[in-house]
C-alpha cells in the first residue's frame, strides 16, 4: 500500500478490548445478510488497494459471471471506526463480506473479535506467503487473513550522487548503519546534498530498525517491552547518530518527504517498497536510481539486512452472511492467482507476498528507471528474509507515547532512564 505518513494514520478509535465479549458471543447477533450472490469489499486507496480489488473482481467474474461484487472505497480510519462499532455491538447491517485490514491493527481485532473472522486454512496455507506476513494473522494455529502487499524495506538511492561521493553500487549492498552514515557524510561533502530525510514525529525508521533485529515495542506474547529492549535502545542510538552526523534533512509531512527526493535534495530513501511509485514520478531522474537491501544494526547480532514497514491483508467477516462465497473469491484471486499478481506489478507496482508470484514474468524484468535492475525480483527475495515479529495490539498508541521519548533522547537525556520511565507510561496508555 502507499503508506502515506504512517504515524499520521493513527487509530481513529483505539480498540475497545473491554467489549470483546460482545463481539465473540453468538448472542445478540443481528442484521446478517440473506444468502444471496453478492459480495461487498471494503478497502482504502483508489490508486492501489481499490484498483487491485477491482482487477481481482474482473478475474473472478470470468469464471463466475453470476457473482455480483461491489468494491467500496473507504478511508482507513472510517473502516476502523465502523468495524469497532459494529463488531462490539454484534450488529452487521452495512458491514462488508471482505475487508482490508492493516497488519499493525489485525492482532487487536483477532484478540477482541476472533469469532467474527473466518479461518482461511481451507483456502490457503501460511507457507504460500512470505513468513513475516503470514505470521501476523495467525491465532491458535489458525490462519485468518490472506496477506496482500509487501512492506519490505529497501534502500532506494541515487547512483549518480553515490558515485560522485566516491562509492559504487557494490558499496551500497548489505550496509550497516555505520557504513551508511560514512557514505552519507561523503555525499554531503561532495555534493552538498543530504543522505535522507527524517520526520521527528514519525517513528517509521525506528520501526524498521526494530524489525530488522526481530524485535518490536512488544515481546513475543504481545506484552509491552520498552525498558529492557536492547534493540529499541540500539535503534534510538542509531537514529541519534544519523541526526548528529548532519546527513539528514528534517521534513514535517508526506509532501515534504516526497518533494525532497523528487527535487534531488537527498541521495537515498530507506523505507518500504511502496515508495517506488513516488520515486519514479521524477522522470528526469530515470536511470539515476538503484535499490539495495535495508541497512542493519551491526551492534545487534540478530539484525539482518531486511525489514518491513506497512502492508495489509484481506479478511472475511464470517457472520455477515456470505462466508463461503467470500472465501471462494479470495481463493481464486489473492490467495493463489499469480497472473493477477503479475498484472498488478504493472498496474500498481505491487510487490506481492504470494511466493508463487516471485517467478511471474513481470517480477523478472529489468526496470529502466532503476538502470535495468530487476527491482521486483530483488524486493521479492528480500522479503523472505524479514524477521517475523508480534506487532501486538497497540502499535500506534505506543508510538504516540514513544515519539516523546525519542525527542528526550535526542535532547541529551539518558537512554536507559528514558526507556525505564516510558515503560510505565506505555503500559498505562495501552491499558486504557
Amino acid at each position: 500500500m502507499k503508506f502515506k505518513k504512517i504515524a499520521a494514520m493513527a487509530l481513529a478509535g483505539v480498540m475497545t478490548l473491554s467489549l470483546a465479549a460482545c463481539g465473540s458471543s453468538g448472542e445478540g447477533k443481528k442484521d446478517a445478510k440473506k444468502d444471496d450472490n453478492k459480495l461487498t469489499i471494503w478497502a482504502w486507496d483508489e490508486a492501489f488497494n481499490i484498483k487491485a480489488a477491482n482487477e481481482a473482481k474482473e478475474i473472478y467474474a470470468e469464471k463466475n459471471p453470476d457473482a455480483e461484487i461491489e468494491v467500496v472505497t473507504m478511508a482507513q480510519d472510517d473502516i476502523v471506526a465502523k468495524l469497532n462499532t459494529s463488531l462490539s455491538s454484534g450488529s452487521y447491517d452495512g458491514l462488508p463480506d471482505i475487508v482490508l485490514i492493516e497488519d499493525y491493527r489485525i492482532q487487536g481485532y483477532l484478540t477482541a473479535y476472533q469469532d467474527e473472522f473466518a479461518a482461511l486454512d481451507d483456502i490457503a496455507s501460511p507457507d504460500d506467503f512470505a513468513a513475516y506476513k503470514a505470521g501476523v494473522n495467525q491465532v491458535d494455529g489458525k490462519m485468518y487473513g490472506i496477506p496482500f502487499d509487501s512492506g519490505v524495506a529497501a534502500m532506494f538511492y541515487r547512483t549518480d550522487m553515490i558515485k560522485e561521493a566516491g562509492y559504487t553500487a557494490e558499496d551500497m549492498q548489505n550496509l550497516t548503519w555505520d557504513k551508511y552514515i560514512e557514505i552519507g557524510k561523503a555525499v554531503k561533502e561532495k555534493t552538498g546534498k543530504h543522505m535522507l530525510t527524517l520526520d521527528p514525529s514519525d517513528l517509521g525508521q525506528i520501526r524498521m530498525m526494530l524489525q530488522s533485529a526481530g524485535s518490536w515495542y512488544t515481546d513475543e506474547e504481545g506484552k509491552v517491552n520498552i525498558k529492557d529492549n536492547e534493540a529499541l535502545k540500539q535503534a534510538f542510538a542509531t537514529y541519534q547518530k544519523i541526526v548528529d552526523s548532519g546527513i539528514s534533512k528534517q521534513v514535517a509531512d508526506w509532501d515534504q518527504f516526497v518533494g525532497a527526493f523528487n527535487n534531488g535534495d537527498v541521495a537515498s530513501v530507506p523505507t518500504g517498497c511502496w515508495i517506488s511509485p513516488s520515486v519514479v514520478k521524477a522522470e528526469d531522474q530515470s536511470g539515476k536510481w538503484g535499490v539495495a537491501p535495508f541497512p542493519k544494526m551491526a551492534e545487534n547480532a540478530d539484525s539482518v539486512n531486511a525489514s518491513s514497514i506497512g502492508g495489509a491483508g484481506w479478511y472475511v467477516l464470517k457472520n455477515v452472511g456470505h462466508e463461503k462465497l467470500a472465501k471462494e473469491f479470495l481463493k481464486e484471486t489473492f490467495a493463489s492467482n499469480s497472473d493477477l499478481m503479475n498484472q498488478l506489478v504493472v498496474d500498481i507496482n505491487l510487490v506481492s507476498t504470494l511466493k508463487a508470484a516471485e517467478t511471474a514474468e513481470n517480477y523478472t524484468k529489468g526496470v529502466d528507471f532503476y538502470g535495468g535492475q530487476k527491482v521486483f525480483e530483488d524486493l521479492a527475495a528480500w522479503q523472505n528474509n524479514v524477521p517475523t515479529v508480534n506487532y501486538g495490539q497497540e502499535t500506534y498508541a505506543i508510538e504516540d507515547v514513544m515519539t516523546e521519548a525519542l525527542q528526550q533522547i535526542l535532547s541529551g537525556a539518558d537512554v536507559d532512564k528514558v526507556l525505564g520511565d516510558y515503560q510505565q507510561q506505555v503500559e498505562a496508555a495501552v491499558a486504557k
